[in-house]
């Protein structure tokens, strides 16, 4: 079993503590040993004792303070977590995608990651009218088994964001261009696919899908204004489809696939 050594694991506690102690023996051993008016070394009327106090009174005090220190650590890292999560599809929220997408477009304006990759805007159809026919129980479910299946469909080290709503956000990063309109069409393909059960029946759901591809120095407003604007050219265009363009800075999108 791996041994977590971070600030929420008790591998730390129990390797500080043993430290601690034998750091406390060490002490009581020199400051009782040595002699300040002769400025000599030597053992103490009762050497037995600067070992059997500091076993006594070290350990438990170290455990206490380091376990304090780890709830707080665990209470932070779950504070930080509802803050960047949407709380019913677990999800990335809008705030922690933006700030994560754009902390990585500062990368490659600095020239240190690759300079190429997708955002995608990803809308549920007519979520409206499964929220009428089956409850907003149900429309809750339906969300989450969307943003599950696009979650399974793109890499670990992709980006998937609930904006509100029925919409969602995919940041791809590092993938060429001609390998964009495949991934998107698999995310479509796999949302149409999935089983979504209400009422004891199947019903199928499907997504629009409107995306930006980049190969250079982008900010994150203006390639979501152009996925967003591709979002709505496929439910202009019928819906349950996947309309792309490319992103050409100081010029307008130029639209590459229907």
């Amino acid at each position: 079993m791996k041994l977590d050594w971070s600030a929420r694991g008790r591998a730390r506690i129990y390797a500080i503590t043993v430290l601690g102690t034998v750091t406390c023996i060490g002490f009581s051993f020199a400051f009782d040993s040595y002699s300040l008016a002769g400025g000599t070394w030597q053992w103490g009327s009762a050497p037995l004792n600067n070992l059997i106090i500091p076993l006594l009174l070290a350990p438990p005090l170290f455990y206490f303070l380091l376990s304090k220190m780890r709830q707080l650590s665990i209470a932070h890292h779950e504070l930080m977590t509802i803050a960047s999560t949407d709380s019913l599809t677990s999800l990335l929220n809008r705030r922690a995608f933006t700030e994560m997408v754009e902390g990585y477009l500062k990368l490659v304006d600095e020239a240190v990651a690759p300079k190429h990759g997708a955002l995608l805007v990803i809308d549920v159809d007519h979520f409206k009218a499964v929220n009428d026919r089956f409850g907003h129980d149900m429309g809750d479910e339906a969300l989450k088994l969307v943003a599950n299946t696009i979650s399974a469909t793109v890499r670990g080290t992709d980006l998937v964001g609930r904006f509100g709503g029925e919409e969602f956000c995919v940041f791809i990063p590092g993938q060429p261009a001609d390998r964009i309109p495949v991934i998107a069409e698999r995310i479509r393909s796999a949302v149409n696919n999935a089983a979504f059960i209400a009422g004891g029946q199947s019903h199928p759901l499907s997504v629009s899908v409107g995306g930006v591809i980049f190969d250079n120095r982008a900010p994150f407003s203006e390639l979501y204004r152009g996925a967003d604007e591709e979002l709505y050219n496929a439910k202009r265009n019928g819906r349950n489809r996947v309309e792309l363009c490319t992103y050409d800075r100081g010029a307008e999108m130029q639209q590459t696939l229907h």
